[in-house]
């Protein structure tokens, strides 16, 4: 799907363009671009989900990777490939950050082996909703 750009610009805005344009509007102030360690890549792009920081000590054993992983003094923040909220409500007390935009005081507590900071996301979405009690949004029941 594309949109005109704009009147006679010529130019078509593509849905993920349109997308990616409203996310960084709403890029809160005191954030920064995430910093990643020496030699890691980012083939999917960046996001983040960030938790309470004394909910991320029982979220970690119930992953089976963990990637790079930052602490801010009040949330631990996971690195999870963009678009990890595509089609998934990350339910409160969790927040996903598009493009990775960390407050400036995270420092990275955890960096894995390899070369990719990902946290696998579904696996990530599961252990919270399991560690908050909350049901994931696909097992909900529908009323008919």
């Amino acid at each position: 799907m594309a949109l005109s750009g704009g009147r006679g610009s010529g130019h078509a805005l593509a849905l993920d363009t349109l997308v990616r344009m409203r996310r960084e509007r709403s890029t809160p102030a005191a954030a920064g671009r995430l910093l990643l360690p020496e030699g890691m890549t980012t083939p999917l792009g960046c996001d983040a989900v960030a938790v309470p920081a004394h909910i991320g000590p029982l979220v970690v054993p119930r992953l089976p990777r963990v990637g790079c992983l930052y602490d801010d003094g009040a949330h631990w923040w996971w690195i999870v490939p963009s678009d990890s909220d595509y089609a998934l409500r990350w339910h409160s007390p969790a927040h996903y950050a598009p493009g990775a935009l960390l407050p400036t005081a995270a420092r990275l507590i955890h960096r894995p082996d390899g070369t990719f900071p990902y946290t696998p996301p579904i696996p990530l979405y599961l252990a919270l909703c399991r560690v908050t009690g909350t049901t994931p949004d696909w097992s909900w029941r529908i009323s008919v």
